[in-house]
């Protein structure tokens, strides 16, 4: 990890603060634009920004190849480097079709299922990652099966934890950073600045998508981010880890189950604009922090940012669980 790599980062970074208020204004006057939910006046919030996003990460990793090649003379996981690439700009592709036909036509669950596990095909045919785990070699079944099985489940998933102002966002830098972490001990150090880059990206968004937010990520970015995370298990050896990091969504699944898909995070907004639960039920982890923080706070007033802030802090403590369960495989 040469300070010179840093030059990636810094670009995934400032590409994505320079493009992303391109995006908003050419995309609001496209009319690609949705409803703030849980804002008393609901005006018409640009979507799909995630597209400065994907943009910046896809140069800024370019670019760390272009060190790699040019300077150190390194070859080493160029493979491994251009299908992670090919597979983001596939699942970019289908999470872009899904933000401009809208959230509510979209592609169907079926076409979206298919289409995702297509974008797994470029890690099936370099037949990435390690086929024994857990004592068990799992042969062809796992470049065949349990790859795309990752890639649709991390990306489809990573979707459900979504409608809040700097949720999917927020919750991107914090897992992909530890992640990140991670595959720096155990020797990936390029699995560690390529998780770098789209947290560098990501936080470069931020400032446009966190509360009140002037864009959404939109599918193309929700689908990416869960995406990669699964492609650094697969590609890190770590999958064990990266299935309990995203224990939240795993929970989240669940919950979105009991309501046979068709309840929605979403919750009530007052005319002072704090929320109240939508059900009688828990259909997210969206509803659960609602509730928590309503038996917490003394005023019983619960607003977006802090349904965002609980859900970030349930993220870190898992993280931190996570380090200290796996720290034998880790450290």
């Amino acid at each position: 990890m040469e300070p010179f790599l840093i030059i990636s980062l810094l670009l995934g970074f400032f590409l994505t603060l320079f493009f992303t208020p391109i995006w908003i204004k050419r995309a609001k006057k496209a009319g690609l634009v949705g409803k703030d939910v849980h804002k008393i006046e609901k005006n018409g919030i640009t979507e799909a920004g995630g597209v400065s996003v994907v943009f910046g990460f896809i140069l800024g990793t370019l670019s760390y190849i272009a060190i790699k090649t040019f300077y150190f003379k390194d070859i080493t996981h160029l493979i491994e480097i251009f299908a992670l690439l090919n597979v983001i700009l596939i699942i970019s592709f289908i999470g872009l079709i899904d933000d401009i036909l809208g959230w509510k036509i979209g592609l169907t669950k079926k076409t979206r299922i298919f289409f995702l596990v297509f974008a797994a095909i470029p890690l099936i045919v370099i037949n990435a990652g390690e086929s024994t785990m857990m004592n068990i070699n799992f042969g062809l079944l796992y470049p065949l099966f349990l790859i795309p099985l990752g890639i649709v489940g991390a990306s489809a998933t990573y979707n459900f934890l979504a409608g809040y102002n700097g949720l999917e966002t927020s919750q991107g830098i914090l897992i992909l950073s530890a992640l990140s972490l991670i595959t720096y001990f155990t020797g990936s150090n390029w699995l560690s600045l390529i998780s770098l880059i789209m947290v560098s990206c990501l936080m470069a968004f931020y400032i446009f998508n966190k509360y009140p937010a002037k864009v959404f990520p939109g599918d193309i970015l929700t689908y990416s981010i869960g995406a990669l995370i699964a492609i650094i298990a697969i590609l890190g050896y770590i999958e064990k880890i990266a299935v309990f990091f995203f224990i939240p969504y795993i929970i989240e699944t669940g919950l979105k189950l009991r309501g046979k898909l068709r309840k929605e995070s979403f919750a009530k907004v007052d005319k002072d604009g704090s929320l109240e639960m939508p059900y009688k039920k828990f259909y997210g982890l969206e509803h659960i922090a609602i509730y928590l923080l309503k038996k917490i706070k003394k005023d019983k007033k619960v607003y977006e940012k802090e349904v965002v802030y609980m859900i970030n802090l349930f993220q870190i403590l898992i993280i931190i669980l996570g380090l200290i369960l796996f720290r034998g495989t880790i450290f």
